[in-house]
């Protein structure tokens, strides 16, 4: 399986319009709602913000990958989304967010799949080069094409 079986081009967002955290949660939300992804997007977004409270999902190297094992979520699924400006996610390394995947996982699905998906998802986000061509790309079809490079 690859990334790209899970992000769809319109669940991208190429200048995310919020500035917050928990907006930025809200408009990725919306992307996956719109694609059929979500069966209830505020019992999805508040499963992602419980998370947040546990721990921060920013990684390190201007990444987030915000999270949510919930009820809401009809389908597994990926959403992106680029702030131009950055925004404080509460990085372990204290550096704004850049790059955010929302990662929505059924309830009941079995298994910890989406383990392995934060894994390598994590594992390529390190690359500075893939991270680098990510924060530059001009359209979604460039993303999607940098994300089909990532095997689950």
């Amino acid at each position: 399986m690859l990334i790209t079986d899970l992000l769809k081009p319109e669940s991208i967002q190429l200048t995310l319009e919020s500035t917050g955290k928990r907006e930025i949660v809200s408009e990725l939300a919306g992307l996956l709602q719109q694609t059929g992804a979500l069966s209830d997007q505020a019992v999805f977004e508040a499963s992602v913000l419980s998370r947040e409270k546990e721990s921060s999902t920013g990684i390190g190297f201007g990444i987030a990958i915000p999270h949510g094992k919930s009820e809401g979520v009809a389908r597994p699924a990926i959403a992106l989304g680029i702030s131009r400006t950055g925004v404080d996610w509460d990085s372990i390394d204290d550096e704004d967010v850049t790059i955010v995947f929302m990662l929505a996982i059924p309830q009941h699905q079995p298994g910890n799949e989406h383990l392995k998906i934060l894994q390598q998802l994590s594992r390529k986000l390190v690359d500075d080069d893939f991270r680098a061509a990510l924060a530059e790309a001009a359209s979604k079809e460039e993303i999607y094409a940098l994300m089909a490079q990532i095997a689950i």
